[in-house]
């Protein structure tokens, strides 16, 4: 597969008002990393709902994994939700559930077997500085260790796209390059990346990132590599830095 996602036209208008997002046309490849900026209320969080499929975009076509994702019977969106993994700018655990219990969600739902859960979860833990924290539960965590928790259950199963809404921004900036370097990991494997930012100074840390920056609603591409992309890496094409 040549792309991951493609959008055409896109546009997505919340009730009668104007448009939120307008004419979104780019293409994202498998194994690459893409840093999403701009000003509050450019469109962010409402581009990145179109990728994780929370919201249908009001014209235009979406296609995801080769599929059209606008026109998809509702019944088959699970099964495509469940490729992406979703680091949510309110993290969205599960209130009753441990640490532990919340980042090996998605291994379970994936059928993955108790005895084979606990160590990539303990080291998951590990990783993002909460090993002494499995059992606590969300409400007795700081919001920095929230944030850790939510990232870490994103990208345990190893998704074919991360979309992250600000992922770095309740932590310390150690913790933030610390959680940056996990992304660039995972990148590695061959997941597509999409880091929403207001952090102007991680654009800097990955190098090869593209960036794309929404301007009211619109995307601003002065050199026409989102609408028009090069070969993605895996025809043996490095993609354009920007």
């Amino acid at each position: 597969m040549d792309e991951i996602v493609r959008f055409e036209n896109v546009g997505l208008r919340y009730g009668a008002g104007a448009e939120t997002l307008a004419d979104l046309n780019f293409t994202l490849f498998p194994g690459s990393f893409y840093f999403l900026t701009g000003a509050s209320g450019a469109g962010k969080t409402s581009l990145l709902k179109l990728l994780y499929l929370s919201q249908r975009p009001s014209r235009g076509v979406i296609r995801l994994f080769g599929e059209d994702a606008v026109t998809m019977p509702r019944e088959r969106l699970p099964g495509f939700r469940r490729r992406i993994g979703v680091v949510f700018q309110d993290f969205r655990l599960v209130p009753h559930l441990s640490a532990f219990d919340n980042i090996a969600l998605p291994l379970r739902v994936a059928g993955v077997r108790e005895k084979d859960l606990e160590t990539p979860v303990t080291e998951m833990l590990d990783w993002v500085g909460l090993g002494d924290r499995a059992s606590a539960r969300p409400a007795t965590l700081s919001g920095g260790e929230q944030q850790r928790v939510a990232i870490a259950r994103a990208v345990i199963g190893r998704p074919e796209i991360l979309v992250a809404d600000e992922p770095t921004g309740n932590v310390d900036p150690d913790m933030a390059i610390r959680l940056l370097q996990l992304f660039e990991a995972l990148n590695t494997l061959g997941t597509t990346i999409v880091v929403a930012t207001h952090d102007i100074h991680l654009l800097s840390k990955v190098p090869g990132a593209q960036m794309m920056r929404l301007e009211k609603g619109m995307l601003a591409d002065p050199t026409g590599s989102l609408r028009f992309p090069p070969l993605s890496k895996t025809s043996g094409n490095k993609p354009a830095e920007s």
